[in-house]
C-alpha cells in the first residue's frame, strides 16, 4: 500500500474522523491502474491518491461520498467502455471493480 495513503488512514483513525478508502479489487481489459491501487476520499470531496483519473475516478468519488452518507461499504463496477468514457478521451476499453470502504 502507498505509504502516504497508509499514513492518512492512520491519521483518520487516530483523530476518529471520517474518510472512505476506494480500492481496485479487479480489472478486465485495458485500465489505467491495476488491482490493489487505492485512493482515499474525505467528506469534503478531497482525494488522496488516484485510481486512474477522468470520469471513472469522478464516479468513484461520488460513490465514496454516498457510502459515507449512508455509512455503508460496497463494491462498485466502473466501465471505461461507454460513450462518456470515450468522450472524455478514456479509450482504455476495460472495466474496474472497486471496493468502497467507509473507515
Amino acid at each position: 500500500m502507498d505509504e502516504m495513503i497508509l499514513r492518512a488512514i492512520c491519521k483518520v483513525k487516530e483523530e476518529k474522523s471520517a474518510a472512505v478508502l476506494v480500492t481496485i479489487i479487479g480489472t478486465r481489459g485495458s485500465t489505467p491502474r491495476k488491482a490493489g491501487t487505492k485512493m482515499l476520499v474525505y467528506p469534503d470531496g478531497r482525494m488522496l491518491g488516484t485510481i486512474g483519473g477522468g470520469c471513472t475516478e469522478s464516479e468513484a468519488r461520488l460513490q465514496a461520498l454516498r457510502a459515507l452518507d449512508e455509512n455503508l461499504s460496497f463494491t462498485y463496477h466502473l466501465s471505461l467502455l461507454d460513450e462518456m468514457a470515450a468522450d472524455e478521451g478514456m479509450i482504455c476499453g476495460g472495466t474496474m471493480e472497486v471496493f468502497i470502504q467507509v473507515l
